[in-house]
């Protein structure tokens, strides 16, 4: 697929990369707080839930005229939908119940590496060397942080069965960085985000209904309420609809970078809102994060 490249004119793709992360990072906020008040399972159902019932209105005469689209499209959304937000959405929560933040922030870093092998591998995609020293930077920024900057961290690291939930969730997001690119729709953005997001209620169902039966129910609460909305418009909404027009611009193997860009927004949102302290290792690992985006960049 044809994508639109920036000029050096033109640096409003370059921003949109460090602007994007910001509302995707605004995730950490629903993770740490909302999860004290909403089954994590149930966070992530309701969530893509809301987003359709939001966005349906809006796109319900495109989505209905291109009726005939949809049915041929029908698989091609599916995947994007149980990808992108079904498994994106529930393994993460389930590797919680046996594997530490710690390993899932590293292990769920490997999704830019995945997608830059998959574009290589199936889309001969040419990565130049300043990706490559980037992505470098990056995953050692993100390690830095995660780590708290200590080497006998990353040492001892133990690993269980819950890391291949988040290893499955890294190659979830790969796919779907990929082939939302990669794959063309007769359905506008937005609808086709629609769409998309409806899949991903859908994929989510069987893991919501096991978790409200065997594990915890849920409370439908003004809180509950005030948490679906917020978690339905800035981390999905906003983040993913700036990041299907990112894609467009920069594509799939650069875009990606934008996740280690998310670690760090959200130890800001960590400092600020849940006053966690700010060290030595937190200014380290942002700046190698943001030299290796920047580097990313470049070309030959």
């Amino acid at each position: 697929m044809k994508r639109s490249l920036p000029t050096k004119n033109n640096l409003a793709p370059y921003i949109l990369l460090f602007v994007q992360p910001i509302f995707m990072a605004t995730n950490t906020i629903v993770a740490r707080g909302g999860v004290e008040s909403v089954p994590p399972i149930s966070l992530a159902f309701w969530r893509w839930f809301a987003v359709f019932i939001i966005l349906f209105p809006f796109f319900y005469n495109e989505i209905l005229k291109n009726k005939n689209d949809f049915k041929k499209e029908f698989f091609k959304l599916f995947f994007l939908g149980s990808m992108g937000c079904g498994i994106c959405g529930a393994f993460p929560n389930l590797a919680g119940m046996t594997t530490t933040m710690a390993n899932i922030g590293i292990i769920y870093t490997s999704s830019p590496v995945i997608i830059i092998f998959l574009l290589i591998l199936f889309f001969n995609e040419k990565i130049n060397l300043f990706r490559i020293s980037g992505l470098l930077i990056c995953i050692a920024g993100v390690f830095t942080i995660i780590s708290k900057g200590s080497l006998d961290f990353l040492i001892n690291l133990n690993f269980t069965t819950g890391d291949l939930w988040v290893l499955g969730a890294a190659l979830g997001w790969a796919l779907y960085s990929i082939y939302l690119l990669n794959w063309k729709s007769k359905f506008g953005l937005m609808a086709r985000f629609t769409l998309i997001a409806m899949f991903g209620f859908i994929s989510l169902s069987p893991f919501f209904i096991l978790e409200n039966i065997y594990f915890a129910k849920t409370n439908y609460n003004q809180t509950f309420l005030l948490w679906i909305i917020f978690a339905a418009i800035s981390p999905s909404i906003i983040a993913f609809s700036l990041y299907t027009r990112l894609q467009k611009y920069v594509g799939a193997s650069l875009a990606g970078f934008s996740l280690y860009l998310f670690a760090v927004y959200g130890s800001i949102f960590g400092i600020i809102i849940f006053e966690e302290p700010l060290l030595n290792f937190h200014y380290l690992g942002g700046l190698l994060v943001f030299a290796g985006v920047y580097l990313a960049r470049k070309k030959i």
